[in-house]
């Protein structure tokens, strides 16, 4: 058998289940193992129907001085009765021993050779009778692991620790099979020194254990199965304010306030998304807002989304975020990509889902025009990635699986799934991504699963709806389909055409200062990206630019600045690059200045050496190879 013929995937497929035979542990009941092509993970050294694992127990050392983990990763394994080993996955850690749990005898191990972007395999031999090992292991710098000197967080007093997952950066610090068709559940004893709080992805225990050694110790729980990259922790200076019978906020104290009043319609998101999509499965929705060298807007780990502080405008006009994360409950961690290749069936539906929850409690003008900018962005991607990359379905293999993370996976997929709606009707729809999300809970799914369910139950055999909705095309084929649902005309109407009295030098101020950040990002991405510098002096000294506190705005002006060369507004965009970590924003702005070589590599090159300390190694792996470092 194939390796690509060898993996775990979802419930329900066109094949048929492919279980492990009897007289073996059985896999748990919500993740059944299947054997298809489309579901194969290039990005896993793992062979999980040979052996895979189901459960990893983590008791783990920090050490904030040495910037290393280390303690044993007790993992339960199921196997065919001839498996003779298991294959982790691993980027980094250093394993010294390896034993049967039940028995303590040792077990042979050995690192394979590394393999482009994705580690290297950990094999480890099994006796006839294991069933649980234990891995005694230390993790140093671990790519998924940022340590924050006190000096980068916002109280300034202790240090700050965070995990960043997703895609495939969690085998840099916990052996296990690290792909996202492969779902264990958890537990984890975390030791922290004194004075620091640890919280995780999963239940927290009440009982901190007090040492005499100046440490404290913190237990939690994920009884559901989840895919690996969902394991998250942060450690630091955090405090907790209940928001709603299930909902609260941490975050560093000096954070807190603002960050409770930002989020104080969470209660009511969750209970939105609940009529959309079903209950919501996880206990509790609490979330952390962490240091801004956070690379993302948002992760949606578990009972504890993870958040940027970029998103604290002081008015809530960037919570559109929180629904995001909010939706990922039933769309990524419900049921999950089987693979990095199906992206968009994370981010897509959740993009889709985000703009059903916004349009229920913020209204349907709101939600239209946050469809109408995703576009805008959309539009934008389709000019710039390559033919190949705009596929939902994308081929990932031989490649990092962020080369992905794109608009196609979030905006593509999201009108992927407006225009079905728009052809067969929210009664009809909103039952069927209700059914997608029961029948596929806590399981992996791919494409091909996706569209065997709208044959199954919107289709139905009907020839004019199937040649209507062009299914395989939108999936599987570059571009974006004729068939796609445009945005409203009127949501930004007034917008666009204070856009146009712009070309003849008029500017909207008084409507400025009234509309909305949808309304600004609107204005400000569709100016023509040629300026003269009477004209970006105009914008800046009308609208206060240069000093806006909303990032989104911030992030619009600037990136209009460095494509007009415009030096006022260099020390803004060196403090702005030197203040925040989020992909969305450096990455970009830092490609901009390095594509000009005579005015904007310059700043970038005396900027990124001050700033790379703020930056996830996940955002500063990418720009290292910019500026050649």
């Amino acid at each position: 058998m194939t390796r690509l013929a060898l993996l775990l995937a979802s419930a329900i497929a066109l094949s048929g289940c492919q279980t492990l035979p009897s007289g073996t542990s059985s896999a748990p009941a919500t993740s059944p193992v299947l054997a298809t092509a489309d579901a194969a993970d290039p990005h896993s050294f793992a062979r999980p129907l040979e052996a895979r694992v189901t459960h990893v127990d983590l008791d783990l050392r920090f050490d904030f001085a040495a910037r290393a983990v280390a303690g044993t990763a007790t993992l339960d394994i199921d196997r065919r009765p001839t498996a003779r080993e298991i294959i982790l996955d691993s980027d980094g850690y250093q394993v010294s021993a390896v034993t049967d749990a039940a028995t303590g005898a040792p077990l042979a191990f050995a690192f394979g050779a590394a393999q482009n972007a994705i580690g290297r395999p950990l094999t480890i031999q099994l006796a006839p009778g294991t069933r649980k090992i234990r891995i005694a292991y230390t993790a140093r710098d671990a790519a998924a692991l940022q340590w924050l000197t006190p000096e980068q967080t916002a109280g300034k007093r202790q240090p700050f620790l965070f995990s960043q997952g997703q895609a495939i950066l969690n085998r840099s610090w916990i052996p296990t099979q690290d792909s996202p068709g492969i779902r264990q559940t958890w537990a984890a004893r975390i030791t922290v020194p004194m004075g620091l709080t640890a919280v995780m992805s999963g239940l927290k225990s009440d009982e901190i254990i007090v040492s005499t050694g100046g440490t404290q110790t913190f237990d939690f729980r994920m009884d559901k199965p989840v895919a690996p990259y969902l394991i998250a922790i942060a450690i630091g200076d955090l405090k907790f304010q209940s928001l709603g019978a299930r909902t609260g906020v941490w975050a560093e104290p000096a954070t807190l306030p603002a960050a409770a009043r930002e989020l104080e319609d969470t209660e009511k998101m969750v209970e939105t998304a609940e009529r959309l999509f079903g209950p919501y499965r996880w206990g509790r929705y609490d979330m952390i807002v962490l240091p801004p060298s956070f690379p993302f807007g948002g992760m949606e780990n578990p009972t504890l989304t993870f958040l940027t502080p970029t998103f604290i405008a002081g008015d809530k006009s960037l919570v559109s975020l929180i629904a995001h994360e909010l939706a990922h409950s039933w769309s990524g961690n419900l049921a999950t990509n089987a693979t990095w290749a199906d992206f968009w069936l994370n981010e897509g539906t959740t993009t889709y889902a985000t703009s059903r929850v916004v349009e229920a409690i913020y209204g349907k003008r709101v939600a239209d025009q946050q469809i109408a900018l995703g576009i805008d962005s959309l539009n934008g991607e389709l000019k710039n990635l390559p033919t190949a990359d705009t596929r939902l379905a994308i081929d990932l293999r031989g490649r990092s699986p962020d080369d992905g993370l794109t608009d196609i996976a979030y905006e593509k997929g999201a009108a992927f799934l407006r225009m079905i709606e728009s052809n067969v009707g929210r009664d009809r729809f909103d039952p069927f991504l209700r059914k997608w999300f029961d029948e596929h809970a806590f399981q992996p799914v791919t494409s091909a699963q996706f569209l065997a369910a709208v044959r199954r139950d919107l289709v139905r055999g009907d020839a004019a709806l199937e040649q209507l909705l062009q299914l395989d095309r939108w999936v599987y084929e570059p571009g974006l389909p004729a068939n796609a649902v445009p945005a409203d005309a009127q949501a930004f109407a007034e917008v666009d055409a204070a856009v146009a009295a712009h070309a003849g030098g008029t500017l909207p101020t008084a409507a400025w200062a009234r509309w909305t950040t949808d309304e600004r990002l609107r204005f400000l991405n569709r100016l023509p990206r040629k300026q003269g510098r009477a004209r970006l002096d105009a914008l800046d000294r009308a609208f206060g630019l240069d000093g806006v506190g909303n990032m989104e705005v911030k992030f619009a002006w600037l990136s209009l600045a460095v494509a007009n060369r415009y030096d006022p507004a260099v020390p803004s965009l060196e403090a702005f690059l030197a203040a925040q970590g989020r992909r969305k924003f450096v990455r970009p702005l830092y490609l901009a200045l390095n594509k000009d070589q005579s005015w904007g590599r310059p700043i970038a090159q005396r900027t990124y050496p001050r700033a790379r300390s703020l930056y996830h190694p996940l955002v500063s792996g990418e720009l290292d190879k910019l500026f050649g470092r």
